[in-house]
């Protein structure tokens, strides 16, 4: 990846640069994590790049995107397996355009069960019109 990209305008740009008063419950040289502001879950946070990458649509096959959604992902895992543990299933996935509400990636970790109910339509798979992605399909397509 080429030098640390941020977008002035970004909310999570703003976030990863602490310019917001939310609060991280992650920080690390590669990502930050915080809770939801809409939570759709029991658990709803959000892992995000500190590098402005807009959506999955920009990632590549190539070690560095891969290796970026995997570090991610065990992110999520971790703080939702700290945080919710009894939890009936996790998800863990991203919104693809033009599905995404903010153009800095994402990763939604989720500990169910939804909160409404009726929310988990909004992490479905649309086939070939996107939709939500899971974490682990969106890490086969960038395997280097």
């Amino acid at each position: 990846m080429a030098a640390a990209s941020v977008s002035t305008s970004c909310i999570f740009c703003q976030i990863v640069r602490s310019s917001t008063t939310t609060t991280l419950i992650h920080t690390d040289e590669k990502v930050v994590a915080f809770r939801d502001i809409n939570p759709s879950a029991f658990r709803h946070y959000l892992v995000i790049p500190v590098e402005h990458i807009a959506t999955v649509k920009d990632l590549q096959r190539r070690t560095q995107d891969y290796s970026l959604v995997s570090h991610m992902l065990n992110v999520g895992q971790t703080l939702l397996s700290r945080d919710a543990p009894t939890s009936i299933q996790y998800r863990f996935g991203f919104h693809q355009p033009p599905f995404n509400s903010v153009n800095h990636l994402h990763l939604h970790c989720l500990a169910l069960p939804y909160v409404p109910r009726w929310k988990r339509v909004k992490y479905s798979s649309l086939g070939p019109l996107g939709g939500f992605i899971e974490a682990q399909k969106l890490l086969e397509r960038l395997k280097p």
